[in-house]
């Protein structure tokens, strides 16, 4: 508490906007973990049920679980007795979907590592000028407070840049995680296509 009350109020809106940092990530790490499966393990499953003309284990397996590949396999099997082009322009519009919804908070995210910085430097700004200000009444013992005056100021760059530098370490881990999760679906989107291509009328109706 003496640090924030000794950085002024920019170092307060820098605490706001790390607690906001911290809740994105936690939010997001939890979405990616349940929004993730094995799609190895699941194609191969649905395949095999595909193969057999199994409809209904097929809709079992694929509404188990919640994780994007899953909803993306489940809009294709619940449409399956429609032709290639109308099951391929389905998945597309849940694939972009889930990609929205894996990439949603990341670009505040941007914002909050960029903006940290800079006002970590106007709050040292801020603070020097409040020094240089009372600096023609300061002389002898008063140097003491001088320093002191550009201590505080300079709490607010630390600060900024304490902050900053996890936020982009936890963004560029975030969007890995999207990078591959796109290409998972995607891939996914293919599998259905050669299955549906494959199987023809002998898949599950």
């Amino acid at each position: 508490m003496t640090v924030l009350s000794a950085g002024g109020p920019v170092i307060w809106v820098i605490t706001g906007l790390s607690i906001l940092a911290a809740a994105i990530v936690l939010e997001r790490l939890w979405f990616y973990r349940s929004a993730s499966t094995d799609p190895e393990a699941l194609e191969l499953a649905l395949g095999e049920h595909l193969y057999k003309g199994e409809k209904k284990e097929a809709m079992v397996l694929v509404k188990e679980k919640e994780s994007s590949l899953h909803r993306v396999f489940r809009v294709a099997i619940m449409h399956w007795g429609a032709d290639a082009e109308a099951i391929r322009s389905l998945a597309e519009q849940e694939v972009r979907r889930e990609l929205y919804r894996w990439e949603r908070g990341l670009g505040f995210l941007s914002v909050i590592a960029r903006v940290a910085p800079l006002l970590g430097l106007l709050g040292t700004i801020l603070g020097m000028i409040d020094v240089f200000r009372n600096l023609p009444a300061m002389s002898g013992a008063n140097m003491q407070v001088m320093a002191d005056g550009i201590w505080k100021a300079l709490l607010t760059t630390v600060a900024g840049l304490s902050l900053a530098v996890p936020v982009i370490l936890c963004h560029a881990y975030l969007v890995s995680r999207v990078e591959r999760n796109e290409e998972t679906l995607w891939r996914g989107l293919d599998f259905l296509l050669r299955e549906k291509m494959l199987r023809g009328d002998s898949a599950p109706e």
